[in-house]
């Protein structure tokens, strides 16, 4: 049975075998799919590391962040 084919590879001739163990390259499109989600995977770090860097290291506090400040508060003082 071995070697004949029946399996869910096959026999194809090609691929590295090691300790009985064949790797087969890639399909075209798991290779391509495999770089899309890694761009989209460093896409989505550098944005959120642009976005809160500074306050994942300390350097602003987490609630100073996006701009949202206290205007609302002080808004909400005066018509008091």
């Amino acid at each position: 049975m071995a070697g004949s084919g029946h399996g869910h590879g096959g026999d194809h001739g090609h691929g590295i075998t090691y300790n009985g163990f064949t790797m087969h390259p890639p399909n075209k499109w798991h290779a391509r799919t495999g770089k899309f989600m890694c761009a989209v995977m460093w896409f989505w770090i550098l944005y959120r590391a642009k976005e809160d860097g500074p306050a994942l290291l300390g350097l602003r506090h987490p609630w100073e962040s996006h701009g949202h400040g206290h205007s609302h508060e002080h808004a909400h003082e005066e018509e008091h």
